[in-house]
């Protein structure tokens, strides 16, 4: 898809990586690893514009909502990792804490998306371009 869409192929692949649902939950900090955020969609605690969405890879769209579900508002596990200082929510995200929502405003560009290894896309993008 990444080497489809017109631009840059790379800004793409991080584009639609970085639009995946069980990756915005983890950098909202819903969840302390992006383990717990698949298994917090797979067992129906987040909601996307209102509605359960239960498939970790779903794609979102700019101005998407995601919230936790009432019931899982009281989750301990979402608590803790909330109040992880181990990282920051990125600006592409606008979080509301108190009400446990995330807007996802925009698809963030290569630069701004906070990876914790030094990462080459191009060789990732030539190794599945053959």
């Amino acid at each position: 898809k990444a080497i489809k869409k017109k631009g840059d192929t790379v800004e793409n692949l991080i584009g639609l990586l970085e639009k995946r649902l069980d990756i915005i939950v983890y950098r909202a900090k819903f969840a302390l690893t992006v383990f717990s955020s698949r298994q917090l969609i797979n067992h129906g605690h987040i909601k996307v514009n209102g509605k359960k969405v239960n498939i970790p890879g779903y794609l979102l769209k700019e101005e998407d909502v995601i919230e936790l579900r009432e019931k899982s508002k009281q989750l301990a596990t979402v608590d803790i990792a909330l109040a992880s200082k181990e990282r920051d929510v990125p600006e592409y995200l606008q979080i509301d804490e108190k009400q446990k929502k995330v807007k996802f405003a925009r698809t963030p560009k290569f630069a701004e998306v906070p990876y914790p290894v030094l990462m080459e896309p191009n060789l990732v993008i030539e190794y599945y371009s053959r």
